[in-house]
């Protein structure tokens, strides 16, 4: 049997055609929506005024800082956290590792709109959480209701969902450094602390930065935890970008306002991406 030249393009056709028909054109269409606007049941062109209209909204505003805060808090306590448990599961002493790797990485596959729902009833004000912390003598806190608290409450859910995740990550990643570099350490009289600080963090530098920008693009697109939880509130303290568009374009129907604030989240992301690669010193 003889083939065309042509044979391979065919099989990767459809794949070809799908990626074009549902990523690029996309990304090419909501671009040009961001220089439109809806007028009369058609889209006009109005050049730059969708982005004009930005410097002036509070409520981007917020969104913006409110975005920023939780990227600052919660992404390096979550890396922390799962660089701590990642290092205390790969000891070859520790009894039912398994059974704990399994345990920390559940919460990774759960739904998302599930764990947010689980998450607004435990932390009502007569929910679990407050009825545990009654026990110490501490609150009420108003978790969903204050805006300190309601923030708080988004970079928990966060951390308990996404930690096992990284943690899984780094996990594979220690389990190919050499074991003759820690029995060298050892040796030389290194304690446990030195070795981590001085051999598994260097070795794990590229997969730190990898999990630091995974875990900023998705920090900046956050969406599920507080739309469920909070729905932006109180007073829009908890309102994000993701949310933000969101409601822009599925409650108000404003899809070139929303493409605009979309295009201004993909040019935080480009910048923050190659502060941390230049940072890092990859680049």
């Amino acid at each position: 049997m003889s083939y065309s030249k042509w044979t391979p393009y065919l099989f990767l056709a459809p794949a070809l055609i799908l990626f074009l028909a549902f990523t690029i054109y996309p990304i090419f269409a909501s671009f040009v929506l961001s220089f439109q606007t809806l007028d009369a049941g058609s889209y006009i062109f109005v050049g730059l005024d969708n982005y004009i209209r930005l410097l002036n909204d509070t409520v981007f505003g917020k969104a913006i800082l409110n975005t920023i805060i939780i990227l600052v808090v919660q992404v390096p306590i979550m890396l922390f956290l799962a660089l701590v448990l990642a290092n205390a599961l790969n000891n070859q002493l520790l009894k039912l590792r398994g059974f704990f790797r399994v345990g920390f990485f559940l919460p990774a596959v759960t739904s998302l709109v599930a764990y947010s729902i689980l998450f607004s009833i435990m932390l009502q004000d007569a929910g679990i959480i407050n009825q545990f912390l009654g026990f110490f003598g501490i609150g009420p806190i108003s978790w969903l209701s204050s805006s300190f608290w309601a923030k708080a409450s988004i970079i928990l859910a966060m951390t308990w969902r996404w930690t096992g995740y990284n943690m899984v990550i780094y996990l594979a990643a220690m389990q190919n450094i050499p074991n003759e570099l820690y029995e060298a350490a050892s040796l030389d009289g290194a304690g446990k602390l030195k070795q981590f600080l001085h051999i598994t963090i260097p070795n794990l530098k590229p997969v730190i930065l990898f999990t630091a920008i995974i875990s900023t693009i998705s920090t900046l697109q956050l969406f599920d935890e507080p739309y469920n939880l909070t729905n932006g509130g109180p007073a829009d303290a908890t309102m994000t970008l993701g949310l933000y568009i969101y409601n822009n374009g599925f409650r108000y129907f404003d899809f070139g306002y929303a493409s605009a604030v979309a295009y201004v989240v993909v040019i935080m992301v480009a910048i923050l991406s190659y502060f941390q690669l230049k940072v890092s010193g990859d680049q």
